[in-house]
């Protein structure tokens, strides 16, 4: 589980960015008390989503 301060350094972003992208549904995240978590899982599939190319594998 990822806190949304994580993930704004991770995509090199401000923190109200990335409450932006859970509020507007972009990005799924659970809230717990007054904090948002964010799972591996839907980090993954907020990237895939976001592919301009598709990738082969």
């Amino acid at each position: 589980m990822y806190t949304c301060e994580e993930i704004a350094e991770r995509y090199g972003v401000k923190v109200i960015t990335v409450w932006d992208w859970i509020r507007k549904k972009k990005l799924p995240a659970l809230k717990i008390g007054k904090e948002y978590r964010i799972r591996e899982e839907d980090i993954k599939a907020f990237e895939d989503s976001r592919l301009t190319t598709s990738v082969s594998q």
